[in-house]
């Protein structure tokens, strides 16, 4: 991957920049780029559209037309409609719509998960899609089978590790926008959690955690799913005590506040996340991460030094070694390797790279990307 400042060279993997000056970004038709609250697809999408638009491409996006990132919106889509999530009536309308709007571009990313299996793209342009959940053994065969004319990026080395046989092109870690992000003391003398209300998430072992260590904990959660509200209601309420102070969903400004003000950030996650924008978020505010060394957290954590990666037990001890980690040392982290600049300077090789074999050899099928599938990883 390339360092952070590339945005600011004229060479791109093979191309000039100005070869490679149209990509059309297509996200799905339930929430607004960037989301309002809670969303980290739609949040990632509007990172990288505004550093691929500051770092002077021409940018055109696909989404719910009451988003409100500042590049070119395809027109005539209608409002978000997350009462319609997962319907695929509403995913596969939007997904014609948008490919019949991006002819005139260079390359397409695709970030849903039925467009890059549409029959009907435009001729002449090649598309790239990014996992952006788990990569289970019910999505491989799709997956699987858009390789075979689409680049598939990975948001992490651990998601790619899931699945052994899929040809994965480029593996790319998220990045934001740090100057929405300022620098926090950490003096609340709490730690915090923010996520999804579900048992995954962990968030009974960070009470665990903060219990055992003696430290109030706050807590974010996204909780309107049937499922998060039954998970509230019936296991974490009952549990909460004097300790715990449940925040709810909160604004953007409102979580880098907590964050900021936390000793640390609380992520003992119980499932193989495939990233875990979180981690960064905190990281961005100064805050320390404590997670536990399951699925992406070890490629974004570094034990002893922005964090610490361990299981939920030692977790409880490394809450007191917080005081010697360097608040400045997790800002810097978050600079240098995930930015919302570095998460583009990553993209716009990969894109060159595809764009190039494209026009050099327009091969069908699995012969497309060949050459990219011996580089990657």
């Amino acid at each position: 991957m390339l360092e952070a400042g590339y945005a600011d060279s004229l060479w791109v993997g093979g191309l000039y920049r100005e070869d490679l000056v149209r990509i059309g970004l297509i996200v799905g038709p339930w929430f607004t780029v960037p989301p309002e609250k809670y969303g980290g697809t739609e949040r990632v999408v509007d990172a990288l559209a505004r550093a691929l638009s500051d770092a002077g491409h021409d940018v055109l996006l696909a989404t719910a037309a009451d988003s409100t990132c500042p590049v070119p919106q395809v027109p005539g889509f209608g409002p978000a409609a997350p009462e319609d999530l997962g319907q695929a009536f509403s995913e596969l309308g939007h997904i014609i719509k948008a490919y019949s709007e991006l002819r005139d571009v260079d390359i397409i990313h695709d970030h849903t998960l039925a467009g890059p299996l549409y029959a009907h793209r435009p001729p002449g342009i090649p598309v790239v899609t990014t996992i952006h959940g788990t990569l289970s053994p019910i999505y491989a065969p799709l997956y699987r089978d858009m390789a075979q004319d689409t680049g598939i990026i990975a948001i992490s080395h651990d998601q790619c590790s899931r699945i052994q046989d899929l040809e994965i092109s480029a593996v790319i870690h998220h990045g934001i926008d740090l100057s929405a992000v300022s620098l926090g003391r950490g003096a609340g003398g709490y730690v915090c959690f923010v996520g999804r209300m579900c048992p995954d998430k962990g968030l009974m072992e960070a009470v665990e955690i903060a219990r055992a260590a003696d430290v109030p904990l706050r807590i974010a959660a996204k909780m309107h799913a049937p499922d998060e509200l039954a998970y509230f209601h019936d296991v974490v309420q009952p549990a909460m005590g004097i300790n715990e102070e449940f925040l709810g969903e909160l604004s953007d400004p409102e979580k880098y506040e907590l964050m900021g003000d936390a000793m640390a950030l609380l992520n003992p996650i119980q499932w193989h996340e495939p990233f875990g924008l979180v981690m960064i978020e905190a990281l961005a505010t100064g805050t320390p991460v404590l997670a536990t060394p399951i699925g992406a957290a070890p490629e974004i954590v570094r034990h002893g030094v922005t964090g610490f990666v361990a299981s939920t037990g030692e977790l409880v001890e490394c809450v007191g070694r917080i005081p010697d980690l360097s608040r400045d040392a997790c800002r810097r982290s978050v600079e240098k390797s995930f930015s919302s600049q570095r998460m583009a300077a990553d993209h716009l090789d990969f894109y060159a790279r595809v764009i190039e074999q494209f026009r050099g050899r327009p091969l069908p099928g699995g012969d497309l990307l060949q050459e990219n599938q011996r580089q990657a990883l």
